[in-house]
C-alpha cells in the first residue's frame, strides 16, 4: 500500500513507485502493474535477480532466464536500485532517482531445446546426460584464456599469495575439489569458505588475495555478500559463474563462465562437474604462469582433460552400468538414513552425493571423509545402513579398502563406485557400480555420475518431485 499512499501527493504513477521503493529496506524484487496505466510494468531491484526478457514485439519480465527461453534469448539485467517501465514494444531502465540509463541488450547463448526435457521423465535426468557435452562445451569455452589468447583482465598469477574460494551447497563442494588443484598444482595456499559463513568470522583478505566467488546462477545472496566484502578489503574477485550478465559477473573483476547451458533442475548436476573443470583448467593456467608445473606436464594433463567427455559417455551409454544403478536404487530406497565416504579428491564427493540423496529424496545422508568414520559415524553402522564408498584408484586406494572392512565388520551394507580393475573392492562391496580409469584428480568428474543417478533414481522410485524438491529454490537469493 506505500504506492497507494504515495500516489496522493505524486505527479505519476512512476513518481507514486519511485517514492515507495526509496522506502523499502531488505532485499526486494518488485513488479507492478495498474489500471492506471494498464499497457505498462513498472519493476524494481535490489540484491534479488530481475531481468527482463526483450522479444519482438513483446517484452517480459522474471527472475531467471528460462522463464522466458521459449520466446527470446535477448535480455537486460537490472541492477541494484534500478526500476524500468516495460511495455509490450519498449523498456526504459531509471536509476532510484528516476534518471534514465542506457542499458545493454545481452544476448544468451541457450537455445530452446537446452530448456526442455526432450523426452526425458525429469530435467534432473536430461542434465545428467548432458555432461558429456556440458563438460566438452566448458572446455573448448575456457581455451582462449588458458592458451594465453585473451588475457584475464587484472588477474595476475604473480602478485597474489593466497586464493580463498567462497560458495554454497554444490558449488562449495566444487570449491574443495578446487583446493586440492590449487594447491597440488599451482602450490597456492587455499582456503574454502561456506559464503554464508564468510563475512562472520573476520577473514584474513587484502590486496594480495585472489577471492574466487562460485555460483552456478550468479544471484546467491551470501556469496554476493561475500565478494562485495573481499573487494573492499582490497582483493581480485574472480567469478566460476553459468549466467552470463548474472550480478556476480558485474562485480567480479573477472569472469569464467562454465557453460552448462541452461540448468532447469533445483538438484545442481552438469553445473557442478563443468565447474569442477573450471577449477582444473585454472590451476593449470596458474601452474604455468607460476612455473610450478613444467609445460609437458600441463600439456599432458589438459590432454587427460580433453578426453575427460568421453569418459563420462561412455559410463552414462553403458546400459550394463545405468542398470545397475538403477537396481541398487530399488534395492535401497526404503533406506531412512546412508553414509557416503571417501577420501583425498574424493572426498567432496562423498558430500555431494550425500547432498543428492537428501535434497530430492529426503532421505537423511552424511557424506564423511572415510578417515574420520572411527571417530563417530561408525557407531551408526549396521545390518540397514547402506554405506556408498567412493573407492576409485589412487593414492589412498589402499586405505579405502579398510575403510570397508571396518565397515563390513559393522555389518553395513557397502555400495561402491570403482574401476573395472579393483577386483578387491568388488569382492568385498555388496554391489558396486564401475566407472572409466581417469587420471585421479579428474576422478571426481566421472565418480559423482553414478551418485547423481542414484539419487535421482531413489528419488523417482519414491514418487517425488525430482525437479522441484520441497523447500528449495534454484537460486538462493536471500541471505
Amino acid at each position: 500500500h506505500l504506492i497507494e499512499e504515495e500516489l496522493k501527493e505524486s505527479s505519476s504513477f512512476f513518481d507514486a513507485f519511485i517514492k515507495a521503493i526509496k522506502k523499502l529496506k531488505g532485499s526486494y524484487a518488485v513488479a507492478t502493474i495498474t489500471t492506471y496505466e494498464p499497457e505498462k510494468i513498472f519493476v524494481a531491484r535490489k540484491d534479488s535477480p530481475l531481468i527482463i526478457g526483450v522479444g519482438n514485439n513483446e517484452n517480459f519480465v522474471a527472475s531467471d532466464i528460462p522463464a522466458f527461453l521459449s520466446y527470446t534469448n535477448k535480455a537486460v539485467f537490472l541492477d541494484d536500485y534500478e526500476v524500468a517501465i516495460v511495455e509490450k514494444d519498449s523498456f526504459k531502465v531509471f536509476d532510484i532517482n528516476g534518471n534514465e540509463k542506457k542499458k545493454e541488450i545481452r544476448t544468451i547463448p541457450w537455445s530452446l531445446a537446452q530448456a526442455e526435457k526432450a523426452g526425458y521423465k525429469h530435467f534432473m535426468l536430461k542434465e545428467i546426460y548432458e555432461q558429456p557435452r556440458a563438460i566438452a562445451d566448458t572446455i573448448s569455452g575456457n581455451l582462449s584464456w588458458f592458451s594465453g589468447k585473451v588475457p584475464l583482465e587484472g588477474i595476475s598469477p604473480k602478485e597474489f599469495d593466497r586464493v580463498q574460494i567462497v560458495a554454497c551447497g554444490t558449488s562449495y563442494h566444487a570449491g574443495l575439489i578446487g583446493k586440492f588443484y590449487l594447491e597440488n598444482f599451482s602450490l597456492i595456499p587455499t582456503e574454502v569458505d561456506l559464503a554464508s559463513e564468510y563475512r562472520y568470522r573476520n577473514p584474513v583478505v587484502n590486496e594480495k588475495t585472489l577471492f574466487i566467488a562460485i555460483t552456478q546462477s550468479g544471484e546467491t545472496a551470501d556469496t554476493l555478500a561475500a565478494v562485495r566484502f573481499a573487494k573492499s578489503k582490497g582483493a581480485k574477485v574472480l567469478a566460476i559463474c553459468n549466467v552470463i550478465g548474472s550480478t556476480v559477473t558485474r562485480e567480479a573483476h573477472e569472469t569464467l563462465y562454465t557453460y552448462a547451458g541452461p540448468e532447469i533442475s533445483v538438484a545442481s548436476t552438469k553445473a557442478f562437474t563443468t565447474q569442477v573443470v573450471t577449477l582444473f583448467m585454472l590451476s593449470l593456467w596458474l601452474a604455468r604462469n607460476r612455473n610450478t608445473l613444467k609445460e609437458e606436464k600441463v600439456e599432458g594433463l589438459l590432454h587427460e582433460l580433453m578426453e575427460l567427455p568421453s569418459k563420462v559417455e561412455t559410463f552414462l551409454n553403458d546400459e550394463r552400468e545405468s542398470g545397475k544403478v538403477k537396481e541398487i536404487a530399488d534395492s535401497f530406497h526404503k533406506a531412512t538414513n546412508a553414509l557416503y565416504i571417501g577420501r583425498h579428491v574424493n572426498y567432496p564427493i562423498a558430500l555431494e552425493g550425500a547432498l543428492k540423496l537428501k535434497e530430492i529424496s529426503y532421505i537423511h545422508a552424511e557424506g564423511y571423509p572415510a578417515g574420520e568414520m572411527k571417530h563417530g559415524p561408525i557407531a551408526l553402522i549396521d545390518e540397514t545402513m547402506p554405506v556408498v564408498v567412493v573407492a576409485t584408484k589412487g593414492r589412498v586406494y589402499e586405505k579405502m579398502l579398510s575403510n570397508m572392512e571396518e565397515v563390513k565388520a559393522r555389518k553395513g551394507k557397502v555400495i561402491a563406485v570403482t574401476n573395472f580393475t579393483c577386483r578387491e573392492v568388488q569382492e568385498k562391496a555388496d554391489a558396486f557400480i564401475e566407472v572409466p580409469e581417469v587420471n585421479e584428480f579428474l576422478s571426481p568428474v566421472v565418480n559423482i555420475v553414478p551418485l547423481q543417478l542414484l539419487a535421482y533414481y531413489v528419488a523417482d522410485f519414491l514418487g517425488y518431485d525430482v525437479d522441484q524438491p520441497r523447500n528449495l529454490a534454484k537460486s538462493v537469493t536471500v541471505e
